[in-house]
């Protein structure tokens, strides 16, 4: 089964994404932290990580080494946030993640984006 993993701790948001996923016929699980989304991972690999990069606690470059390891070439990762927050921005560019949006069409494209985001690279 594939799925996606969003690490985020705010759960007015998750809740939008995962319901978002649902009406798709997708599966988005929530991690409010990196270690929690760690463990999850430990689980199962997802198919792609959607990543607030105002989640506390998260070191975006440490995370996404540890995700490398567990073989993160075939997990994409789409990480966002605040359009005001342009250097967290460019620092997940060149972290390597797939696509960095701000917050505002992150939610903007959502509705239209997110079975695309979670399905397997290269299918």
């Amino acid at each position: 089964m594939t799925y996606g993993l969003m690490i985020c701790d705010d759960l007015i948001f998750t809740s939008r994404v995962t319901a978002t996923a649902r009406a798709h016929g997708q599966t988005v699980k929530t991690a409010r932290s990196p270690a929690v989304a760690e463990r999850l991972l430990a689980e199962e690999m997802p198919s792609c990580v959607l990543i607030d990069l105002h989640t506390p606690e998260l070191d975006l470059t440490a995370f996404l080494a540890r995700l490398r390891e567990h073989g993160q070439p075939a997990i994409r990762i789409v990480a966002y946030g605040s359009h005001v927050a342009k250097e967290r921005l460019q620092t997940a560019r060149e972290a390597g993640c797939d696509l960095v949006l701000p917050r505002s069409q992150f939610v903007q494209q959502l509705e239209t984006e997110l079975v695309g985001w979670l399905t397997v690279k290269g299918k």
